[in-house]
Protein backbone atom coordinates (compact mmCIF):
# COMPACT_ATOMS: atom_id res chain seq x y z
CA UNK A 1 0.00 0.00 0.00
CA UNK A 2 3.01 2.90 1.42
CA UNK A 3 4.77 1.64 -1.84
CA UNK A 4 2.53 2.60 -4.79
CA UNK A 5 0.61 5.53 -3.32
CA UNK A 6 2.01 9.45 -4.20
CA UNK A 7 3.48 10.51 -1.26
CA UNK A 8 0.77 13.57 -0.77
CA UNK A 9 -1.74 10.95 -0.94
CA UNK A 10 0.12 8.78 1.39
CA UNK A 11 0.91 11.71 3.90
CA UNK A 12 -2.57 13.11 3.70
CA UNK A 13 -3.41 9.23 4.62
CA UNK A 14 -1.34 9.06 7.28
CA UNK A 15 -2.77 12.20 8.89
CA UNK A 16 -5.96 11.23 8.73
CA UNK A 17 -5.13 7.95 10.85
CA UNK A 18 -3.33 10.14 13.49
CA UNK A 19 -6.43 12.44 13.54
CA UNK A 20 -8.89 9.66 13.79
CA UNK A 21 -6.71 7.80 16.71
CA UNK A 22 -6.51 10.58 18.37
CA UNK A 23 -10.36 11.88 18.29
CA UNK A 24 -11.13 8.19 19.45
CA UNK A 25 -8.88 8.23 22.28
CA UNK A 26 -9.60 11.91 23.58
CA UNK A 27 -13.68 10.81 24.37
CA UNK A 28 -12.85 8.48 26.93
CA UNK A 29 -9.27 10.07 28.53
CA UNK A 30 -11.20 13.48 28.90
CA UNK A 31 -13.82 11.53 30.70
CA UNK A 32 -11.97 9.62 33.23
CA UNK A 33 -10.06 12.95 33.65
CA UNK A 34 -13.12 14.72 34.56
CA UNK A 35 -14.17 12.30 37.32
CA UNK A 36 -10.95 12.34 38.48
CA UNK A 37 -10.96 16.06 39.33
CA UNK A 38 -14.16 16.00 40.33
CA UNK A 39 -13.80 12.39 42.72
CA UNK A 40 -10.78 14.37 45.36
CA UNK A 41 -10.44 10.31 46.70
CA UNK A 42 -6.91 9.07 46.78
CA UNK A 43 -7.99 5.48 45.52
CA UNK A 44 -9.93 7.11 42.99
CA UNK A 45 -6.94 9.28 41.69
CA UNK A 46 -4.47 6.28 41.74
CA UNK A 47 -7.27 3.96 39.49
CA UNK A 48 -8.39 6.42 37.10
CA UNK A 49 -4.27 7.40 36.62
CA UNK A 50 -3.82 3.89 35.78
CA UNK A 51 -6.41 3.73 33.37
CA UNK A 52 -5.22 7.35 31.74
CA UNK A 53 -2.15 5.13 31.05
CA UNK A 54 -3.68 2.23 29.74
CA UNK A 55 -5.28 4.15 26.99
CA UNK A 56 -2.57 5.99 26.64
CA UNK A 57 -0.35 3.27 25.81
CA UNK A 58 -2.68 1.81 23.92
CA UNK A 59 -3.18 4.99 21.39
CA UNK A 60 0.40 4.87 20.62
CA UNK A 61 0.16 1.38 19.64
CA UNK A 62 -2.32 2.54 17.25
CA UNK A 63 -0.05 4.61 16.14
CA UNK A 64 2.96 2.88 15.91
CA UNK A 65 0.55 0.19 13.67
CA UNK A 66 0.05 3.62 11.43
CA UNK A 67 3.55 4.67 11.28
CA UNK A 68 4.60 0.68 10.39
CA UNK A 69 1.63 0.66 7.56
CA UNK A 70 2.00 4.33 5.76
CA UNK A 71 5.90 5.31 6.61
CA UNK A 72 8.51 2.72 5.19
CA UNK A 73 12.22 4.05 6.73
CA UNK A 74 14.61 1.62 8.15
CA UNK A 75 15.09 1.86 12.29
CA UNK A 76 17.61 1.06 14.22
CA UNK A 77 17.61 0.77 18.08
CA UNK A 78 20.19 0.03 20.53
CA UNK A 79 20.62 -0.15 24.02
CA UNK A 80 16.42 -0.39 25.59
CA UNK A 81 18.03 -3.73 27.58
CA UNK A 82 17.16 -3.90 31.23
CA UNK A 83 14.25 -1.16 31.19
CA UNK A 84 11.23 -1.77 33.13
CA UNK A 85 7.64 -0.58 33.00
CA UNK A 86 7.09 -0.56 36.54
CA UNK A 87 9.77 2.43 37.44
CA UNK A 88 10.67 5.92 37.51
CA UNK A 89 12.37 7.15 35.17
CA UNK A 90 13.62 11.08 33.56
CA UNK A 91 14.08 10.47 30.18
CA UNK A 92 16.57 12.98 28.12
CA UNK A 93 16.78 13.43 24.64
CA UNK A 94 18.55 15.64 21.76
CA UNK A 95 15.41 17.61 20.02
CA UNK A 96 15.36 18.02 15.88
CA UNK A 97 11.77 17.65 14.89
CA UNK A 98 8.34 16.79 15.88
CA UNK A 99 8.72 13.20 14.80
CA UNK A 100 11.20 13.31 17.73
CA UNK A 101 8.30 12.72 19.26
CA UNK A 102 6.61 9.83 17.44
CA UNK A 103 10.04 8.11 17.46
CA UNK A 104 10.04 8.26 20.98
CA UNK A 105 7.14 6.54 21.71
CA UNK A 106 7.31 4.33 19.05
CA UNK A 107 10.95 3.14 20.56
CA UNK A 108 10.20 3.50 24.21
CA UNK A 109 6.40 2.43 24.57
CA UNK A 110 5.74 -0.37 26.74
CA UNK A 111 9.01 -0.62 27.82
CA UNK A 112 9.38 1.79 29.99
CA UNK A 113 6.29 4.25 31.90
CA UNK A 114 4.03 6.19 29.72
CA UNK A 115 5.76 9.18 28.83
CA UNK A 116 4.79 12.92 29.92
CA UNK A 117 6.12 16.04 28.55
CA UNK A 118 6.38 19.56 29.80
CA UNK A 119 4.67 21.63 27.35
CA UNK A 120 4.09 25.17 26.62
CA UNK A 121 1.16 26.63 27.91
CA UNK A 122 -0.20 27.65 24.64
CA UNK A 123 -0.41 24.04 23.90
CA UNK A 124 -3.13 23.11 25.57
CA UNK A 125 -5.42 25.27 22.87
CA UNK A 126 -4.39 22.55 20.21
CA UNK A 127 -7.18 21.28 18.68
CA UNK A 128 -7.78 17.63 20.52
CA UNK A 129 -4.32 17.28 21.67
CA UNK A 130 -5.19 19.92 24.11
CA UNK A 131 -7.49 18.03 25.86
CA UNK A 132 -5.83 14.87 25.43
CA UNK A 133 -2.60 16.52 26.89
CA UNK A 134 -4.73 18.16 29.87
CA UNK A 135 -6.56 14.50 30.50
CA UNK A 136 -3.23 12.92 30.60
CA UNK A 137 -1.61 15.60 33.19
CA UNK A 138 0.94 16.96 31.13
CA UNK A 139 2.15 20.04 32.82
CA UNK A 140 1.75 23.25 30.79
CA UNK A 141 4.73 25.65 31.50
CA UNK A 142 4.63 29.03 30.91
CA UNK A 143 7.97 30.72 29.85
CA UNK A 144 9.43 33.87 30.42
CA UNK A 145 12.30 35.97 28.84
CA UNK A 146 14.48 37.36 30.56
CA UNK A 147 13.90 41.03 30.09
CA UNK A 148 9.99 40.16 30.95
CA UNK A 149 11.01 38.52 34.60
CA UNK A 150 13.26 42.01 35.43
CA UNK A 151 10.26 44.15 34.64
CA UNK A 152 7.94 41.56 36.53
CA UNK A 153 10.05 39.89 39.18
CA UNK A 154 7.36 38.38 41.22
CA UNK A 155 6.74 35.80 38.32
CA UNK A 156 10.55 34.98 38.48
CA UNK A 157 10.17 30.84 39.57
CA UNK A 158 6.66 30.11 38.68
CA UNK A 159 7.80 27.86 36.05
CA UNK A 160 9.63 26.14 38.63
CA UNK A 161 6.15 25.75 40.42
CA UNK A 162 4.68 24.42 38.03
CA UNK A 163 7.25 21.26 37.84
CA UNK A 164 7.22 21.01 41.39
CA UNK A 165 3.19 20.46 41.20
CA UNK A 166 3.51 17.87 38.37
CA UNK A 167 6.01 15.97 40.41
CA UNK A 168 3.98 15.51 42.99
CA UNK A 169 1.68 13.98 40.81
CA UNK A 170 3.66 11.61 39.38
CA UNK A 171 4.74 10.20 42.91
CA UNK A 172 1.85 7.37 43.19
CA UNK A 173 2.30 5.87 39.70
CA UNK A 174 5.43 5.03 37.45
CA UNK A 175 5.61 7.83 35.15
CA UNK A 176 8.51 8.64 32.40
CA UNK A 177 8.71 12.36 32.51
CA UNK A 178 10.59 12.79 29.44
CA UNK A 179 12.83 16.49 28.57
CA UNK A 180 13.93 18.04 25.56
CA UNK A 181 17.35 19.85 27.07
CA UNK A 182 17.58 22.02 24.64
CA UNK A 183 14.76 23.40 24.92
CA UNK A 184 13.85 23.88 21.62
CA UNK A 185 14.41 22.57 18.13
CA UNK A 186 17.73 22.55 16.22
CA UNK A 187 18.57 24.59 13.40
CA UNK A 188 21.58 25.94 12.13
CA UNK A 189 20.46 29.35 12.44
CA UNK A 190 19.53 28.66 16.31
CA UNK A 191 23.42 26.62 16.61
CA UNK A 192 25.09 30.34 14.85
CA UNK A 193 23.34 31.90 17.22
CA UNK A 194 24.11 30.57 20.11
CA UNK A 195 27.11 30.01 18.87
CA UNK A 196 26.91 26.56 20.34
CA UNK A 197 30.37 24.75 21.44
CA UNK A 198 28.57 21.02 20.41
CA UNK A 199 28.58 20.28 16.61
CA UNK A 200 25.22 18.72 16.64
CA UNK A 201 23.81 20.04 19.50
CA UNK A 202 22.10 23.32 21.10
CA UNK A 203 23.65 24.17 24.63
CA UNK A 204 21.86 22.27 27.26
CA UNK A 205 19.24 23.85 29.68
CA UNK A 206 20.42 22.42 32.46
CA UNK A 207 17.21 24.05 34.90
CA UNK A 208 14.30 21.77 34.01
CA UNK A 209 16.51 18.49 34.43
CA UNK A 210 17.64 19.61 37.89
CA UNK A 211 14.13 20.65 39.16
CA UNK A 212 13.00 17.11 38.24
CA UNK A 213 15.82 15.28 39.95
CA UNK A 214 15.76 17.49 43.04
CA UNK A 215 11.89 16.90 42.89
CA UNK A 216 11.68 12.99 42.67
CA UNK A 217 15.69 11.94 42.50
CA UNK A 218 14.89 9.76 45.67
CA UNK A 219 11.84 8.18 43.19
CA UNK A 220 13.98 7.80 39.92
CA UNK A 221 15.47 4.92 38.89
CA UNK A 222 17.14 5.93 36.21
CA UNK A 223 17.81 8.26 33.37
CA UNK A 224 17.09 6.84 30.12
CA UNK A 225 19.33 9.28 27.46
CA UNK A 226 18.16 8.87 24.68
CA UNK A 227 19.87 9.84 21.00
CA UNK A 228 18.29 10.34 17.61
CA UNK A 229 20.11 10.55 14.28
CA UNK A 230 18.53 10.82 10.91
CA UNK A 231 21.13 9.93 8.72
CA UNK A 232 20.06 11.26 5.52
CA UNK A 233 18.89 14.69 7.59
CA UNK A 234 15.99 15.66 9.67
CA UNK A 235 12.35 16.07 7.66
CA UNK A 236 9.67 17.78 8.98
CA UNK A 237 6.45 16.23 10.14
CA UNK A 238 4.80 16.57 6.75
CA UNK A 239 7.95 15.21 4.70
CA UNK A 240 7.48 12.56 7.61
CA UNK A 241 3.83 11.36 6.83
CA UNK A 242 4.78 11.72 3.34
CA UNK A 243 7.35 8.83 3.53
CA UNK A 244 10.64 11.32 3.17
CA UNK A 245 12.56 9.55 6.23
CA UNK A 246 14.40 6.58 4.78
CA UNK A 247 16.16 5.61 8.28
CA UNK A 248 16.30 6.55 11.78
CA UNK A 249 19.20 5.36 14.24
CA UNK A 250 18.12 5.62 18.17
CA UNK A 251 20.62 4.92 20.86
CA UNK A 252 19.58 4.82 24.71
CA UNK A 253 21.91 4.87 27.18
CA UNK A 254 20.59 3.87 31.22
CA UNK A 255 21.91 5.80 33.31
CA UNK A 256 22.48 5.77 37.31
CA UNK A 257 20.69 8.73 39.50
CA UNK A 258 23.44 9.41 41.60
CA UNK A 259 23.34 11.73 45.01
CA UNK A 260 25.50 13.93 43.02
CA UNK A 261 23.02 15.27 40.38
CA UNK A 262 20.69 16.13 43.22
CA UNK A 263 20.36 19.19 45.02
CA UNK A 264 18.93 22.83 45.14
CA UNK A 265 19.71 24.22 41.92
CA UNK A 266 18.07 27.51 42.84
CA UNK A 267 19.55 28.44 46.14
CA UNK A 268 23.00 26.35 45.75
CA UNK A 269 25.38 27.97 43.59
CA UNK A 270 28.47 25.27 43.99
CA UNK A 271 25.71 23.02 42.92
CA UNK A 272 24.29 24.30 39.85
CA UNK A 273 27.86 24.42 38.62
CA UNK A 274 28.47 21.31 39.56
CA UNK A 275 25.10 20.07 37.51
CA UNK A 276 26.22 22.26 34.50
CA UNK A 277 29.28 20.86 34.31
CA UNK A 278 27.50 17.20 34.68
CA UNK A 279 24.75 18.12 31.46
CA UNK A 280 27.73 19.57 29.50
CA UNK A 281 29.31 16.33 30.03
CA UNK A 282 26.70 14.26 29.19
CA UNK A 283 25.69 16.90 25.96
CA UNK A 284 30.07 15.96 25.04
CA UNK A 285 29.12 12.35 24.91
CA UNK A 286 25.97 12.77 23.14
CA UNK A 287 27.75 14.71 20.29
CA UNK A 288 30.65 12.30 19.39
CA UNK A 289 27.08 9.44 19.69
CA UNK A 290 25.79 11.26 16.47
CA UNK A 291 29.16 11.98 14.83
CA UNK A 292 29.38 8.03 15.03
CA UNK A 293 26.15 7.28 14.55
CA UNK A 294 25.77 9.77 11.00
CA UNK A 295 28.99 8.20 9.94
CA UNK A 296 28.35 4.75 9.86
CA UNK A 297 25.27 5.22 7.74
Amino acid sequence: MRSFLPRPVRGALAFLLYLLNSVVIVVPLVIIAVTKFLIPFSFWQLISRKILDVLATTWIDVNTFNMWLMQDFDLEITGTEGLSKEMWYLVISNHQSWVDILILQRVLNRKIPFLKFFLKKELIWVPIMGLAWWAMDFPFMKRYSKEFLKKNPHLRGKDTEVTRKACEKYKTIPVSIVNFVEGTRFTPGKHSRQNSPFTHLLKPKAGGVAFVLGSMGELMTGIVNVTIVYPKGTKSFWEYLCGKIDAVKVHVEHMEVTDDIIGSYENDPDFRAHFQSWINGVWEEKDRRIDQLSKAA
